[in-house]
């Protein structure tokens, strides 16, 4: 019988070359992330669904009775509640990605370490990579197609298949920020990093890129730095669809910039996990 070497053994768990596909590596994972959701769904509740509908109702409704511009002002919306609901639910994408791969992922790695008991198992660390992110584009798909639903009878869509293709428009650029930011949650040793994350990231993206006003009204150098963040080509390609007002040039920018942020994010995520359970 052949001995088997510490090294191998120790080795062992970290292996990526199992016989699972990547579909059966997230579909071996479907129940735990379910049975995970059905006991937290609650506590998650008034940030996914009600605090959104605060800030429609607030600014939208309320402030939006005070805002009279012509439809040119506001990218083609025909009212300013039609203009700021695309930019807030595109920007709702945004921060349901980031506490879906914030927290989870370092809880996973570094407090109840459950990464490290799924890998006594023949999954993978992209696996356990690919789930967490499946997990969070469920979050985000959830959180942001109820979003379109409650809305929908206010009459800020121009047309019904706008708001269709503008909620998968908001999963792109959830998930365009999911990967980015799985990657960096593998990578801090503490929670700590994610207070600059939320405040000088979350917070700015936020304000500033266009959700809430044209961001013609920052300037011209301002302006050229918000159409440099992932969350403006998210806003403007939600906001585009959603008032029926489409520059394909334009469209096909946002499309392209968060696709490849997505990709790239998503091999950052993978790698940098790999490396944090090898060590």
């Amino acid at each position: 019988m052949a001995s088997t070497s510490p090294a191998e053994v120790t080795s062992a768990p970290f292996r990526d070359d199992r016989a699972l596909t990547a579909w059966q590596g997230v579909g071996r994972q479907l129940d735990y992330h379910w049975t995970v959701y059905k006991r937290t769904w609650k506590s998650s509740a008034v940030s996914s669904f009600l605090s959104p509908l605060l800030y429609v109702v607030a600014m939208g409704v309320l402030l939006g009775r005070f805002v009279h511009v012509s439809p040119a002002r506001l990218e083609g919306a025909t009212s300013y509640l039609a203009f700021i609901v695309p930019g807030l639910i595109a920007a709702q994408a945004m921060q349901t990605a980031l506490f879906e791969t914030t927290y989870p992922v370092l809880a996973g790695i570094k407090w109840h370490k459950s990464f490290w008991a799924q890998l006594a198992t023949p999954l993978a660390t992209r696996d356990l990579a690919n789930a967490m992110l499946a997990f969070a584009m469920f979050r985000v798909a959830t959180t942001c197609g109820v979003y379109f639903l409650v809305m929908a009878p206010f009459g800020v869509f121009a047309t019904w298949w706008g708001p269709l293709l503008a909620w998968l428009a908001t999963v792109l650029v959830g998930m365009a920020f999911a990967t980015w930011t799985f990657a960096l949650s593998a990578r801090v040793e503490g929670p700590d990093s994610f207070g600059l994350v939320f405040r000088l990231g979350m917070i700015p993206l936020f304000l500033f890129s266009g959700s809430f006003f044209p961001i013609s009204n920052l300037g011209p150098v301002l302006a050229w730095v918000a159409r440099c963040t992932p969350l403006w080509h998210g806003v403007s390609l939600t906001r585009m669809l959603c008032v029926d007002d489409v520059d394909p040039t334009t469209a096909a920018v946002n499309v392209a910039v968060l696709t490849c942020l997505l990709v790239v994010g998503w091999w950052l995520a993978v790698a940098s996990l790999r490396r944090r359970l090898a060590t």
